[in-house]
């Protein structure tokens, strides 16, 4: 996993953090699917079901992204 840092107005931000705004931004995405879908209702406990979620999406989003860097 290769995360590069990126300039955005002449500051510098680590990708790590970019990896884990887009994670966060699709999460809510799925927890609004997975509401409307009535998911929360077989999950034992939503708030882990969301923190595993986001993390599997994080993963997901970092291992993509040694494809996409050049």
């Amino acid at each position: 996993m290769i995360m590069r840092d990126f300039v955005i107005g002449g500051v510098v931000v680590p990708g790590l953090l970019l990896a884990m705004l887009l994670a966060f931004a699709a999460s809510l995405v799925l927890r609004n699917v997975f509401a409307l879908v009535g998911l929360y209702r077989a999950v034992w406990h939503p708030a882990l079901f969301d923190l595993a979620v986001y993390v599997l999406l994080l993963w997901g989003i970092a291992e993509l992204s040694h494809w996409v860097s050049p």
